[in-house]
């Protein structure tokens, strides 16, 4: 493989092409795809590397906490029953395999496992569970692939799913009730996948127009389907394949985003505007790799500002005086979390919705994997809490700048008439309020002790931090395969 910095500029394996353009460079398709071309791991910022391998370990630690709930245990025995004539290793399975568009499949479900994994707070995605597991599929499949090249393919989709996202109205795209990132998700899978098989701009142009075909995903997923947890693995093995397709010299279609007729801004807008220009705005000088948002909490991303809001309260209230809870949201958060719960509830939609976070939030003091035991979910006290909250859709929040659309205010009216709110607009984890280099570590220990001994958390995290210096990145996959003990257990 060419290193990283020297990256290949042949899209048809074994055809002796030179580098093939865009069919036309100016449009938004072309743009994104020549831009990823050519762009090697010089070209990037070292802030921005930096904080992609810190990103990288933050999707690890959300793979290696998820490999082993009880929902990655049905998916990963239904997926090999119909899919075991393969070598691509699963992570924390002790040398369990599948193909590898079913590994990407079933590793990116293990890092949406336990709702842990990274969002982008303007085009709900979840980069990590879409890149890493299609990455990971494909280098077995390439000979060796060094860790410089592993860096820049995760670059390349932190880059390209945020960007995409935006063009279709990001947010909006969740009030439609789509899932967002499995929309969004499969270009992201391209760029990542397609970087390790050394795509030329066609040859990318290809990718993303096959992958954009395979876009998909309602929201319906959230209330009590397992589902929810491996809709971001179709993206990602959708993505995987259309780069495989477009590496072996198979067209897709051209000029995809802005095609009006078909065309994937076309067809997933709706009749809605779009912003096709998001596409390429700002490429190689804003760095959407550095707005992706690493959570703190164990709970879907837009309820975050309204978890910081109760425990901002928590210190202030007594919860055994509260009458009522109020919690006003933008339409995005409202639609996605707003909905009114009703037992019996399943961890996934505790993990949905805001009337429950809030409560754990203000009796707990906390939002993590301990507040999502059955026996945590079914407590009267979080109920009696639940039963008092009403939800709103604030339409003054819609009208705020992009950045400030996660706004969130929680409202508590005790049983005197008496009332204290806190409102949030940047929730911990995005903008200057994301957590830290520093703080992903000590998020990547805390998660991980549980589950791998001390010497291996540590190996990992060295090979992770340190992926710019590994010969073969099949070095980390080694040290992701062995058997891994669930949080749960």
């Amino acid at each position: 493989m060419a290193s990283a910095a020297t990256k290949s500029p042949s899209a048809t394996r074994g055809t002796g092409q030179s580098a093939r353009p865009a069919t036309d460079p100016s449009g938004p398709t072309g743009r994104l795809a020549t831009w990823i071309a050519q762009t090697t791991l010089d070209d990037v910022p070292t802030a921005v590397r930096d904080r992609a391998k810190h990103l990288i370990l933050d999707g690890i630690a959300c793979a290696l906490v998820g490999a082993q709930l009880p929902v990655s245990r049905i998916g990963v025995e239904g997926v090999t029953a119909l899919d075991s004539a393969g070598d691509t290793p699963l992570i924390g399975w002790d040398g369990r395999a599948t193909s590898a568009t079913s590994a990407a499949m079933v590793n990116s479900s293990f890092i949406q496992g336990f709702e842990l994994d990274d969002y982008h707070p303007l085009a709900p995605l979840h980069s990590n569970s879409i890149i890493l597991p299609a990455m990971l599929a494909a280098a077995p499949r390439l000979g060796r692939v060094s860790g410089e090249r592993f860096l820049l393919g995760a670059i390349l989709g932190y880059e390209t799913g945020p960007r995409v996202g935006q063009a279709l109205g990001g947010l909006d795209m969740l009030s439609r009730g789509w899932h967002s990132g499995v929309v969004f998700g499969p270009i992201a899978s391209a760029a990542a996948a397609g970087t390790l098989y050394g795509l030329d701009a066609a040859g990318f142009e290809d990718a993303f127009g096959m992958a954009a075909t395979q876009s998909c995903g309602l929201m319906s997923a959230m209330y009590e389907s397992m589902v929810k947890r491996m809709q971001h693995g179709f993206a990602s093995r959708n993505g995987l394949t259309a780069a495989a397709l477009a590496a072996s010299g198979y067209v897709g279609i051209k000029r995809v985003f802005e095609r009006p007729y078909g065309g994937w801004l076309a067809v997933f807008g709706e009749g809605h505007r779009t912003y096709p220009e998001e596409i390429y705005a700002g490429l190689g000088h804003l760095w959407e790799t550095e707005r992706i948002a690493v959570k703190a909490y164990a709970a879907m991303g837009l309820l975050h500002a309204a978890i910081d809001a109760a425990l901002e309260l928590r210190s202030k209230v007594d919860v055994r005086l509260i009458q009522r809870i109020d919690i006003d949201m933008a339409e995005a958060a409202y639609a996605h979390g707003g909905w009114k719960p009703e037992r019996p509830l399943e961890v996934i939609g505790a993990q949905m919705n805001v009337a429950y976070a809030v409560a754990v939030a203000l009796l707990d003091g906390e939002v993590l994997v301990d507040q999502f035991s059955q026996d945590r979910i079914n407590s009267d006290d979080v109920w009696k809490l639940i039963d008092r909250t009403i939800t709103h859709h604030e339409r003054a929040y819609d009208s705020l700048p992009a950045d400030d659309k996660l706004t969130t205010q929680v409202r508590v009216t005790f049983n005197d008439g008496t009332t204290r709110a806190a409102k949030v607009v940047h929730p911990r984890g995005t903008g200057d309020r994301n957590l830290t280099n520093t703080e992903i570590r000590d998020k990547y220990i805390k998660l991980t002790h549980r589950g791998i001994s001390g010497e291996r958390q540590a190996a990992i995290e060295q090979a992770v931090l340190n992926i710019d210096t590994l010969d073969d990145v099949a070095q980390l996959t080694a040290l992701l395969t062995p058997a891994v003990h669930s949080p749960l257990d």
